[in-house]
């Protein structure tokens, strides 16, 4: 397709989208050079290439389009369920273009031919490709970028920022760097100039990627021309510090966030929280742990696990009992996790009285433990040889645990 990698061709193209030329030997007779006297196809195609004067006469190798209804016994059986879940308040010049969109086959007809076809025929308004492209991206149509593509070069689509902005996203969420810079530079071509909307979308490409640089130069120029930062753009970059694993100036720019009330989503908080915590640094964990809470996200069993991780990893297991009982204290159950990383603890201080009575008082609070722990359990006392031993302890306290009970 030649719509965005040739972005050049954006302010004055109609249609844009060409497959599997091949050419014709030249003319005896001379070509006219205005552009305003070529053929319709040509022209378009010297658009996409942009050089005007330097190109040769193309034509689709396949027959010419012509706009006929799709019969129920011409489609499979995928097919007609799709269009029996279209809406029925869809216009029939909707409808229509659906129908032959679910049915596309690319060796029978190329998509700029059957768009231009239905622009023909059809004379669409622009409420009309947009309901199009909102049941295209319903249904995760694979042509939906493709159409998308087409109609922003479409008269009849009047395209706006907000267009362009928009598919612009949809590649950055496909990781599809290449597609949305060409995309930008369409836009930037036909005089729309980058919102605070289409740098977020940027930022959160590049970061996505692990482009680190790219997601900053455009932070830092959404930052110069003054363009209002929110959570998003705020979350994509510091998102972008974590990949590049630079966590101290992640954590500042958290909490210049904060001094301006705003805040990251959980997930940002969660990964940088992970970050610490894996790299066994538990005084940032702590200090991300407590960032949390003041942005009004109450801590889960899952982010008390990452705490105390950071705490058994950096062998401070002191620190990490005290953190699992702040956790018991504020009525979160420890998952499989938490018991398996303070089994972890009591094994790597070889306390296995404290690990007795750390069992015991799980089991009187009805709390079983999970395969992970239980496997971390019996890897433990196989080496220490006391298996049998401490089953009969578990089950004598089991005894005693059902007599109280009963008096």
């Amino acid at each position: 397709m030649l719509s965005f990698s040739n972005p050049n061709c954006a302010p004055i193209c109609k249609t844009q989208s060409f497959h599997r030329f091949r050419s014709f030997n030249p003319s005896p007779f001379p070509k006219p050079t205005n552009s305003n006297h070529l053929k319709p196809q040509i022209f378009r195609l010297i658009c996409a290439v942009g050089e005007l004067g330097q190109m040769q006469e193309v034509e689709d190798a396949r027959p010419k389009f012509k706009w006929v209804e799709i019969k129920l016994d011409e489609m499979n059986e995928a097919q007609r369920n799709h269009i029996s879940r279209l809406p029925k308040k869809l216009t029939n010049r909707c409808r229509a273009l659906m129908k032959q969109l679910i049915c596309f086959t690319p060796e029978k007809v190329s998509m700029s031919v059957l768009l231009s076809a239905w622009v023909r025929s059809m004379k669409p308004a622009r409420a009309d490709w947009l309901v199009v492209l909102k049941e295209l991206d319903n249904m995760n149509h694979p042509l939906r970028f493709e159409v998308a593509e087409f109609a922003l070069l479409e008269e009849s689509f009047e395209p706006n920022i907000r267009d362009y902005s928009k598919i612009i996203h949809g590649y950055a969420k496909q990781s599809r760097l290449q597609d949305a810079e060409n995309a930008l530079q369409a836009m930037k071509n036909r005089g729309f100039e980058c919102d605070q909307v289409t740098f977020t979308a940027l930022i959160h490409m590049y970061s996505k990627a692990g482009n680190f640089n790219l997601a900053k130069d455009t932070f830092e120029e959404m930052k110069l021309l003054g363009l209002p930062l929110d959570n998003r753009a705020y979350g994509s970059m510091v998102m972008a510090y974590i990949r590049a694993g630079m966590l101290k100036e992640g954590e500042t720019l958290l909490r210049e966030m904060e001094s301006q009330q705003v805040y990251a989503k959980s997930e940002v908080y969660k990964a940088m929280l992970r970050a610490y915590s894996m790299s066994g640094d538990s005084l940032g964990a702590q200090r991300t742990f407590d960032a949390i809470q003041i942005a009004g996200i109450i801590p889960d069993v899952k982010i008390c696990a990452v705490l105390i991780n950071a705490y058994v990893t950096a062998g401070q297991s002191q620190e990490a009992c005290v953190a699992f009982e702040n956790m018991r204290k504020a009525g979160i159950l420890p998952n499989d996790k938490c018991i398996g990383l303070m089994l972890d603890v009591y094994q790597k201080d070889n306390k296995l009285k404290e690990v007795m009575d750390f069992l015991m008082g799980l089991e009187r609070d009805g709390i079983m433990i999970g395969k992970e722990a239980s496997e971390k359990l019996a890897r433990w006392f196989k080496d220490l040889g006391v298996v049998e031993e401490v089953e009969r302890v578990l089950r004598d306290y089991s005894s005693m645990e059902v007599l109280q009970i009963g008096d």
